[in-house]
């Protein structure tokens, strides 16, 4: 019995007649297509959408976008390779009808329409608010780190920049000793000459001059830190606990199908101060009355949650676990109680802390108030396990923790709905900068990246309403949006 065979290369009748029966009818790039198709490019505001009446004809911006959108559905994002599967791929080549951009071109879409690509995005979720596809009642706000086209080592804090200066100062020290003594300090099998050396000592006191104007670059904008390569960029820890240059995505996800209503490009490394601004995003655009909201313990700060109540936003959120510098469980925060009616905080001992002062800030009055008792502290038992003080374990009480008190148990009621925080807006983390690999930026500046991870999130939305409705639903509805604008 024989193998399966192919048909001979010099077959004269090798392709079909029409190079259309190589797509299936099911094939998304279809609906990509489709979809394009039906965009008003100049309403989005792309360069070219209108073509000049002078000069060399321009690639119409919707075969770009609609190879970005191919391309980042499938892994691909650098503009060289997407020159280069609009030779090779066969979908790609159906998709622009046998275009071939060159990788400048590609790249250059993506550089000069920045907002229209935020508008595409934008685009798309009222057309999924259309089909009927956001809950408009429950989301999730959460923001993840994504590396920046800037390395660590063209990232400089104050101290950094001390560090390197003193590092200079000292090698150049050593440089000029070596020339009055004649002789190499280290040890080498080939001494630098005089003309050497002194060519060093000038490429550091180059490098020096460098650092002193980003001293004083900082000095004046009053930043920490500063990217050379990406200036927006910062320093930021991810969830893998790795320090790297980064920008800070906050998401907004809707709990029905999982798909992004909102998103915004930060360059703050943590997410307080985002949550309520974040929410009333979303609200805006569902044009909700009420909406709930679920967000982890980033996010939890008196201030944001009170705008939220005030909006009509319910939100949940866990609280913030402060340790007590020893490490021992038994004796956190949360381990001490507050008595409301004698008005003191009870410690694990069974002891009771009294009120001792406020503690305020210049610019916002009143942010706590301090209970301690140290005469307690001074014999009890578990002073070691409890504070690394000699006086005494004291404990603040937030101005506002009447308000915190109330949210913690409105999330601790609601467990089980706050549980699914993490099946809602992980997924769409997880699918981005895992399944499809954009956990990094290939463009630079903070706008340019929005546009970037416009794109992503386009996909991703594009992706889970195919899987939601099916391709042939979506190609319908498609199809008839289009013949009803027509008329």
């Amino acid at each position: 019995m024989g193998y399966i065979k192919g048909e001979e290369r010099n077959q004269t009748f090798l392709f079909p007649e029409s190079f259309d029966e190589y797509i299936h009818e099911e094939n998304p790039v279809r609906i990509i297509d489709e979809y394009v198709e039906h965009l008003d490019m100049k309403e989005l505001k792309f360069q070219k959408a209108v073509c000049s009446k002078n000069g060399r004809p321009p690639y119409n911006p919707k075969d770009l976008l609609k190879l970005y959108l191919y391309g980042y559905l499938n892994r691909i994002r650098s503009s060289r390779r997407l020159e280069h599967e609009a030779s090779r791929n066969i979908e790609v080549i159906w998709l622009l009808k046998k275009l071939k951009p060159d990788f400048k071109t590609i790249a250059d879409f993506r550089k000069d329409n920045k907002k229209a690509l935020k508008a595409v995005f934008r685009q798309f979720v009222r057309l999924c608010d259309e089909w009927d596809l956001f809950g408009k009642e429950m989301v999730a706000i959460d923001g993840t780190k994504i590396r920046a086209c800037n390395s660590k080592r063209n990232n400089y804090s104050v101290k950094k920049l001390e560090r390197h200066i003193q590092y200079i100062d000292e090698k150049i020290d050593t440089y000029l000793k070596d020339l009055e003594a004649g002789d190499q300090a280290e040890a080498t099998d080939r001494k630098p000459s005089a003309d050497e050396i002194q060519k060093r000592i000038q490429e550091l006191r180059n490098r020096k001059l460098k650092y002193e104007e980003y001293q004083e670059q900082l000095h004046k904008t009053g930043e920490n830190e500063i990217s050379t390569t990406d200036p927006d960029a910062r320093l930021m820890c991810n969830s893998n606990n790795n320090v790297d240059v980064s920008y800070n995505i906050q998401t907004t996800v809707d709990a029905k199908n999982k798909l992004i209503a909102d998103f915004k490009v930060t360059t703050n490394p943590n997410d307080l101060g985002e949550l309520d601004n974040m929410a009333l995003r979303a609200k805006t655009v569902f044009g909700a009355e009420t909406l709930e909201v679920l967000a982890d313990k980033g996010y939890y700060k008196a201030e944001d949650l009170k705008k939220c109540v005030e909006k009509h936003i319910t939100p949940y959120v866990t609280k913030q676990v402060y340790s007590n510098g020893t490490g021992d469980r038994d004796f956190y925060t949360d381990r001490f109680r507050y008595d409301a009616e004698k008005k003191v905080y009870i410690c694990p001992a069974g002891k009771e802390l009294y009120f001792a002062r406020n503690r305020t800030s210049k610019d916002k009055g009143i942010l706590g108030y301090e209970y301690r008792n140290y005469d307690a502290c001074a014999s009890c038992q578990y002073k070691e396990r409890c504070t690394k003080s000699q006086k005494g374990r004291s404990i603040c009480r937030h101005v506002d923790q009447d308000f915190l008190d109330t949210i913690d148990l409105q999330t601790e009621i609601n467990k089980k709905k706050y549980q699914l925080r993490q099946m809602i807006i992980e997924h769409v983390f997880g699918t981005i900068k895992r399944g499809w690999g954009a956990y990094y930026f290939l463009t630079k500046r903070k706008l340019s990246v929005s546009g970037e991870i416009a794109l992503s999130f386009l996909a991703y939305n594009f992706r889970r309403a195919i899987n939601i409705l099916g391709p042939k639903e979506i190609f319908k509805r498609l199809r008839e949006k289009r013949e009803l604008a027509l008329r």
